[in-house]
């Protein structure tokens, strides 16, 4: 097929189809802006092998697929539809004489399930496999089942700008890997650093701003998500006084022909600021760009198993989502781009950005792969495994709902819940409501929270509804289309229960049951039944709910925010979750008040509907839960008397001193067995305060043995017996070395250092003065009266005239008085 005009990715075409011609798999390489998305596809088509045969080509987005669409359709002189069509959600044109099918990788993951022999296909091509989303890795693993099993004739050919080939490659059997080299213009790198305390939309702005004066042509700005995109399309909208500049922004969730007006062409005269997100990076080509204002980063869905919650996060970049962004500069003549970061930090970034299979929810993918007929996904031809956490948790949700057996096989349930292309906890939101006679409402619902901006961006997911409802943009009706026609495909038959009114809130409630949400302290704070918390603004009407149903929400445990959410009533959650709400007796320990409190109560997960207190148990496993409680205050809140104490560091020191022969009474060592050691004497006890100091020396003391009780008198004793017969405490807490502080002139006469342990451990003196002020500490007894006596002989004369100073303190005798008078 000639081409009017030529692009990189030419010179490598004739390696690709000899490639293709020899062996059903490839790998293809090619830098941003060689052209393979549109040419490969359009030069594919002419091969023998796909005589008769559809071209499919994966993108990871609609608007990167309709660029693609686009892109082919003109070279052709055609229009979208005719040779090459699209099949994306909310829009298809396609008719019979598609031979090229641009489609997004959720779309084909749905076609070779419903069609694993994939008849009529001659090839798939796996457009910017390097972004490694779920649906891609599913996709293209399936697509290799499926050709090892049904379809050896099928072509099967990754493509990407940045990518591990030869990884890919080992993947595919050894395909071989075709690389273009490219074309790409110089781009001047320019790092200007981030002040940690400034907003990084103030950031942004101050180098937007500084671009415009600096340079030449559009620019393209790069944001973690659209809130930011937003915010800095105000900031510069009050201080571009330029009027030859508009603001583009450009994300998935806005109407196509704002996406269109972003990608397309400054019109004469003007310059562009495009603000977009991690959208811009690949597939598209925004026209007139030759400065690029990188953030470093990007918003990513994080799953967290253990509570089974996806959360939005923003997270570095990868060097190669860096590198990809940079390159936007350099497509058709040379650029610049400036990057919010200091040099020195592009080292620690991330080679590649994280595959989404490591940190996803795999409810989708292992329903799937049920569907396909494989249990276990780890059997199925994956660059990376599904980690088996993730994967457990999403077995026992699966289970949960119904969808898979004992066996993990797909059930009738689970085959109605795949029906739909809807999450699983959504499906399986729309099929229950459906059998309650309420499918249309949960199907507008699930459309609004997997469409994104529809209806708005607000928390209030029965504010957005309305307005969704209300909106007349053709992407809103296409959505409510859609929405219908899940609601058809759900319908079974209707249960014998109406189930009565059931608003948004009810209905979330049957695809987030954990996510149920009780107001606690400040307004706006909630505790949702997974244990963790969420805010939302305190002036946002859900602030004042009393309990909410939450559908989605961002950042960390800490400072979680509620993104979409719904009120929903006391008697809702009880008609809807009545099967996960349970009563029963509980017993906690109250840290605050030191003690143990019963309670009859009802709950779901960590939300409490209902508590009467009870009086606490006198039981060995109350005993047992008061002491979990006294080790999490410390043990050092025990009511230690100081015999006790200094017994104790004696038995530390000696553990320290000889090893483990002794018994470890440390804080850590009493806490991690303190069931064991004063449980059984807390039965009865509700508190600290009702613990008596004599009830902890019981039980501490008998924690050594009889014969190390022996020993430790022996070998760690409680005072010294000084050479004037005083009898001076030995303290054994001080630090690691047992300490005696005693008067000097106490030690005249001694010619050995004092010693414990059968003199295998030095006592540390502190020397003092007849005032008890230190003077020296030693080590070294005989070595201080040899040494340094002279000059503390000397100061001490002059200080205390009244008590013996002798020059050769080995001979002189101890004392504890002061020299006679006259003397």
């Amino acid at each position: 097929m000639p081409f009017d005009q030529p692009l990189p990715i030419d010179d490598a075409l004739p390696a690709l189809t000899a490639a293709l011609r020899a062996s059903p798999r490839a790998v293809l390489v090619a830098p941003p802006g060689a052209g393979k998305t549109t040419r490969v596809p359009l030069v594919l088509l002419d091969e023998p092998w796909a005589a008769g045969g559809k071209i499919i080509v994966l993108e990871p987005r609609r608007l990167a697929a309709r660029a693609a669409a686009d892109r082919m359709a003109r070279t052709l002189g055609e229009e979208v539809g005719g040779t090459v069509g699209i099949r994306v959600r909310l829009g298809s044109k396609v008719s019979r004489r598609t031979r090229i099918e641009v489609v997004t990788e959720g779309v084909f993951a749905r076609m070779i399930l419903d069609d694993p022999e994939l008849a009529g296909i001659a090839a798939v091509l796996f457009d910017e496999y390097h972004e490694r989303s779920l649906d891609a890795d599913l996709g293209l693993a399936l697509a290799l089942d499926a050709q090892g099993a049904l379809r050896e004739d099928l072509r099967i050919l990754p493509m990407s700008a940045t990518l591990d080939g030869a990884r890919v490659a080992a993947l595919l059997g050894g395909a071989p890997v075709v690389e273009s080299q490219g074309r790409a213009f110089p781009v001047e790198t320019r790092y200007l650093g981030r002040d940690p305390n400034r907003r990084i939309e103030d950031g942004i702005c101050d180098a937007v701003l500084r671009a415009l004066k600096a340079e030449p042509g559009s620019i393209l700005v790069f944001l973690p998500g659209q809130g930011e995109i937003r915010r800095v399309a105000a900031l510069l909208a009050e201080r571009i006084t330029d009027p030859s500049v508009d603001l583009a922004p450009l994300y998935g969730a806005l109407e196509r022909g704002e996406q269109d007006l972003a990608v397309q062409p400054a019109k004469p005269g003007r310059r562009k600021v495009v603000l977009a997100t991690s959208i811009a990076e690949t597939s598209l080509t925004i026209e007139g760009v030759r400065v690029v204002i990188d953030s470093g980063l990007a918003r990513v869905p994080v799953y967290e198993p253990d509570i089974g919650l996806t959360r939005l996060e923003t997270v570095r970049v990868s060097r190669a989502s860096a590198d990809q962004r940079r390159g936007r500069a350099g497509r058709t003549q040379a650029g610049v781009c400036y990057r919010l970061w200091e040099e020195a930090a592009t080292g620690a970034m991330e080679p590649y950005q994280r595959p989404e299979i490591l940190a996803a929810d795999l409810s989708p993918l292992l329903l799937d792969c049920a569907a396909w007929g494989v249990s276990d996904p780890g059997t199925l031809p994956f660059l990376d495994p599904p980690p088996a956490p993730a994967l457990k948790e999403a077995r026992a949700l699966l289970a949960e709902i119904g969808a898979l057996d004992g066996d993990g096989r797909i059930t009738a349930t689970g085959r109605r819940l795949r029906a739909l292309p809807l999450p699983p906890r959504l499906a399986r939101m729309v099929v229950t409501a459906a059998d309650r006679g309420r499918a249309a409402e949960a199907a507008e619902l699930a459309g609004l929270l997997v469409e994104r901006g529809l209806g708005g961006d607000g928390a209030d997911l029965v504010d957005r509804l309305d307005r969704f409802r209300r909106d007349r943009s053709r992407r809103a009706e296409d959505m409510r289309r859609m929405a219908a026609g899940w609601a058809k495909a759900a319908e079974g038959a209707p249960s014998s229960s109406d189930g009565g009114p059931e608003g948004p809130g009810a209905l979330l409630a049957l695809a987030y049951p954990d996510r149920i949400a009780k107001a606690r302290g400040k307004t706006g704070e909630f505790v949702m039944a997974n244990g963790r918390g969420g805010a939302v603004e305190a002036h946002d009407r859900l602030a004042r709910e009393p309990y909410l149903a939450v559908a989605e929400i961002a950042g960390g445990a800490a400072s979680a925010r509620i993104l979409a959410a719904a009120p929903i009533t006391l008697p809702e959650i009880e008609t809807a979750l009545a099967d996960r709400i349970a009563a029963g007796d509980e017993l906690a320990f109250d840290r605050a008040a030191g003690a143990l409190r019963a309670r009859r109560v009802r709950r779901l997960g960590a939300i409490a509907f209902e508590e009467r207190p009870l009086p606490v148990p006198a039981t060995e496993e109350a005993a047992r839960v008061l002491a979990r409680g006294l080790a999490g205050l410390g043990v050092g809140r025990l009511p230690w008397s100081k015999a006790l104490a200094q017994w104790r560091e004696r038995v530390i020191f000696l553990r320290r001193a000889e090893g483990e022969d002794w018994p470890d009474l440390s804080d850590e060592g009493l806490a991690g067995s303190i069931e064991d050691w004063l449980g059984p004497h807390l039965v009865g006890k509700a508190s600290l305060s009702d613990i008596p100091a004599d009830l902890l020396n019981d039980a501490v003391r008998a924690l050594l043995p009889w014969p190390l009780q022996r020993r430790l008198d022996a070998e760690a004793p409680t005072h010294f017996e000084a050479p004037t017969d005083s009898r001076i405490p030995i303290d054994y807490g001080a630090g690691d070395e047992p300490v005696l502080a005693i008067r000097v002139q106490e030690l005249f006469g001694l010619d050995r250092h004092p010693t414990i342990a059968g003199g295998r451990v030095p006592l540390l003196l502190h020397l003092l003065s007849p005032a008890h002020r230190p003077i020296q500490i030693t080590r070294d007894l005989p070595g201080f009266w040899r040494g340094s006596w002279a000059a503390v002989r000397a100061d001490m004369r002059g200080q205390y005239p009244k008590h013996p100073w002798p020059e050769d303190p080995v001979t002189a005798p101890p004392t504890r008085r002061a020299k006679p008078r006259g003397t």
